[in-house]
């Protein structure tokens, strides 16, 4: 009966409605945590129960094999299902268990008698029992373990039947494989959901008996932890605060992707890792559309170098490297060949069949006017130029119109940028090749031609090292340019090399043939805040959860999720003082860093004019 029934009962007389205090019909129309928390509905059923707009269902373990192997629990803990797991441990007194263990021992050793009497073979089965039960008897008496009542519930959730079978099968897959058997409770879903609620009520009351050192191996404590003993620390763990520290060379290829929106911190998040790893004894090489790391290479003593059509520095694309061990010269040269030919077509916007063999005759020949071919030694040979290869094709039959088309990066104001001889030099522990100031029609050419110098470069001498790509959506716009960054990432691995792609247009990325496999060739994958135009195809990439990309749509600045191998984890990345002044690239940061940096100079020069005027003053004094 409600309060207000109550109140309002009928009496003999009339109710007198003067004695209704006002306190108590206010607190009977509050609403109470639990009006909130409550499903809109309840259905129990002797196999599952539709609670609201979910269906669950509840299982319990019934049995385990003779030995649990570590972290066994580990794949149902990081299934990516929404489940619940309850595990209720009831400690056995010890005196209790070694009087049952007594009369068990006797039992089983007469048995074994009673065969050996009737000369029956020995049955393996009576020996390992009697043997385990002698051994825990023995650890149990000295105290080296203690005995347990276990019970291990599942609840797991679904929008149909069909998806709770699909998940049923997929939990029971995984334990059977370790010869542990489970059943769904029958008739007892209600207890079971109950037990499997943070309320640490066992109203199920399924046990097996397990000693301390089978049950320390049922803890989950291995879930969503990125924690090692080694790495670089990539941010904090959202889940349970925990660090994540994770090093990239120790997975089976040392690539990763990063993707977010424009503002969603992904360069920011890239420039941490650089200086993390920039302690670990690793080169770093970054290729930086929009100038975004010119004062962090200052700030590091490395090298910053401005590739544009009026830049001091200079990369000639027909530079050859030397061949590693084991690598001859005839196989450096015809890569060289195949790699320059892919890059005129995408200098001359796309060729013919036909002019494809041209363009290929006539780069063999112009390395052959500077006696570099497949039986020569080339370690000391002047390379030619891109002058020196216009003049062949102009003198080839059906050469003309190419040579035509190539003259613009030969003469007048691009010439400055693609005709010279190589004048940079990566020998240093951090580089940036900036192209900001390259016009937008060559910057895919641009970042062709620097990764394709650096790729020669890291060929020379084996090192740890990481090629940083960012704004990668430039060289996904061409095949050929998307082939070679994909070439770079599944080749990278054999000359201990990681490569880093960042993008912010995801939709460009996944469009080119190129994109899913140089995801699935990519260890490490960091998705920060996403667009909601963009978030449906990410998901399908990734085979993201609901829930998962609804908190990339809704993550902040910095936030997102970290994939490393099988394993991923909501993160936040975290910046100290000084690692923020040089990594940020805030426009309002910047500028303020820029005035602190003037003003302090400011200071400093009116500090010396000061000090140079009493020193004067002084001296005419004297």
């Amino acid at each position: 009966m409600s309060i207000f029934s109550s109140l309002f009962k009928k009496r003999e007389n009339k109710p007198d409605i003067s004695s209704i205090l006002p306190q108590e019909i206010f607190e009977a129309g509050v609403l109470e945590l639990k009006d909130i928390i409550a499903p809109s509905a309840l259905k129990v059923t002797p196999k599952e129960i539709n609670l609201g707009e979910k269906i669950l269902r509840s299982f319990f373990v019934i049995s385990y094999p003779r030995f649990l192997s570590e972290e066994w629990f580990a794949p149902i803990i990081n299934m990516d299902k929404v489940f619940d797991v309850a595990i209720f441990i009831h400690p056995i007194e010890t005196s209790r268990v070694l009087r049952q263990f007594q009369r068990k021992v006797a039992e089983v050793q007469s048995q074994i008698h009673m065969r050996e009497e009737k000369g029956l073979v020995r049955d393996p089965v009576l020996d390992v029992a009697y043997q385990d039960l002698e051994n825990l008897r023995d650890q149990l008496q000295q105290a080296q373990e203690k005995l347990f009542d276990v019970g291990l519930y599942i609840t797991i959730y679904g929008d149909s039947d069909a998806e709770l079978d699909k998940i049923e099968s997929e939990i029971k897959s995984i334990l059977e494989a370790k010869l542990i058997y489970v059943k769904p409770a029958l008739f007892q879903q209600e207890q079971g959901y109950k037990s499997t609620l943070p309320l640490g009520n066992d109203l199920l009351n399924v046990h097996s008996k397990l000693n301390s050192s089978p049950l320390s191996s049922l803890f989950p404590f291995t879930s969503f932890d990125l924690t090692s003993d080694k790495g670089v620390l990539y941010g904090v763990n959202r889940h349970n605060s925990s660090l994540v520290l994770f090093d990239r060379f120790s997975l089976e290829n040392y690539n990763s992707v990063i993707f977010a929106k424009a503002g969603a911190g992904k360069s920011y998040a890239a420039k941490l890792e650089i200086l993390r790893t920039l302690m670990f004894d690793t080169e770093v090489i970054v290729i930086d559309p929009e100038r975004e790391y010119e004062y962090m290479a200052e700030a590091t003593g490395g090298r910053y170098f401005k590739i544009s059509l009026n830049s001091e520095h200079h990369i000639n694309p027909f530079d050859l490297p030397q061949p590693t061990a084991g690598e001859s010269a005839a196989n450096v040269l015809r890569s060289n060949i195949i790699n320059l030919v892919g890059l005129f077509r995408l200098m001359m916007g796309g060729l013919t069949a036909e002019e494809d063999a041209i363009i290929d005759r006539a780069i063999t020949e112009t390395y052959a006017l500077k006696d570099i071919t497949v039986e020569s030694d080339f370690s000391n040979i002047e390379p030619p130029l891109m002058s020196d290869f216009e003049l062949v094709l102009s003198g080839m039959e059906g050469g003309e119109s190419l040579a035509q088309r190539l003259s613009k990066y030969t003469k007048g104001t691009w010439a400055g940028f693609i005709n010279r001889p190589t004048n940079v030099d990566i020998n240093k522990k951090f580089v940036v090749f900036s192209l900001r100031d390259m016009e937008d029609e060559l910057k895919p050419i641009a970042m062709y031609i620097v990764t394709h110098y650096i790729w020669n470069a890291i060929r020379k001498e084996l090192r740890k090292r990481l090629l940083v790509i960012d704004e990668a959506w430039w060289m996904m716009k061409s095949d050929d340019t998307a082939s070679f960054l994909m070439g770079l990432v599944k080749r990278g691995r054999k000359y201990f090399l990681g490569v880093a792609t960042i993008t912010q247009d995801v939709g460009d990325f996944l469009k080119s043939p190129y994109g899913v496999p140089i995801i699935t060739n990519s260890s490490i994958q960091l998705l920060l805040k996403q667009s909601p135009a963009t978030i449906d195809e990410l998901q399908k990439t990734f085979n993201l959860t609901d829930e998962e990309k609804y908190l990339l749509l809704e993550s902040d600045v910095g936030e997102g999720i970290f994939f490393a191998g099988l394993k991923h984890v909501a993160i936040k990345n975290i910046a100290s003082y000084t690692e923020d002044q040089i990594i940020t690239s805030d426009p309002s940061q910047v500028l303020a860093i820029k005035k602190a940096k003037q003003e302090a100079a400011e200071d400093k020069e009116t500090a010396l004019a000061a000090q140079n005027k009493e020193i004067k003053e002084a001296q005419n004094a004297g």
